[in-house]
């Protein structure tokens, strides 16, 4: 597609969607292959297909469904976030402060409620295409409060991997590292969640995604 403001030198927006729902996934596609600001590259119902395209493509920002099977959004968004040109993602979900919230957390750069209107998602995924963050309100301190959202990578690996019941040595074997730093991971671990032992992680682990909805 041609560059959709010449004069002022700004090139339509590379984008892929996603959706579960094929009429949502349908409507979109319309709503941005008409809309001479993108370049609609490509769309996917599941987000393996939408991981196999970008990975192939180059694309500037994604449109995803937070429940987008079979991933789900949350794990899509934590695998394209290792990638250094992976696109940044809008989250397309259902008007609710949890989901945005969780969706910031997950690593997206946006987030536009289904019930919200078109020119509000297609302002959203340009000013994301620029490098802004996009979000309804949210109580910051909600997020700072959540001891989870504090842990690193590595140690949210641990403490999902802990939660199965998985020994010091299993864990070494399961991460490719030694039992004095499974260790030393898990004395981390522990302090941050204000937890003594393993059991005692195992089970906040459990309350948190309770209280979070993933189960």
């Amino acid at each position: 597609m041609a560059a959709w403001d010449q004069k002022r030198g700004e090139s339509a927006v590379s984008i892929m969607l996603a959706d579960g729902n094929p009429l949502v996934l349908s409507a979109m596609s319309e709503i941005f292959g008409k809309d001479p600001r993108f370049s609609l590259i490509a769309t996917s119902a599941t987000a393996e297909g939408f991981l196999g395209t970008v990975m192939r493509m180059p694309v500037q920002v994604g449109v995803i469904d937070w429940n987008l099977p079979a991933l789900g959004g949350a794990k899509l968004i934590e695998v394209l976030r290792e990638q250094p040109n992976g696109p940044r993602l809008v989250v397309y979900g259902e008007e609710s402060a949890d989901t945005a919230r969780k969706a910031m957390s997950s690593g997206a750069a946006g987030f536009a409620a289904r019930s919200g209107t078109v020119e509000r998602l297609l302002e959203t995924c340009l000013a994301v295409a620029k490098g802004q963050m996009v979000f309804p309100f949210l109580d910051v301190r909600k997020l700072q409060q959540d001891p989870i959202e504090q842990l690193s990578k590595r140690e949210r690996g641990l403490l999902e991997a802990l939660s199965k019941g998985l020994t010091n040595r299993e864990l070494a074997k399961e991460f490719d590292i030694s039992t004095n730093t499974v260790k030393f991971h898990l004395s981390n671990l522990f302090e941050k969640l204000s937890v003594k032992n393993r059991t005692q992680a195992i089970a906040f682990y459990y309350a948190n995604r309770a209280a979070r909805g993933d189960f």
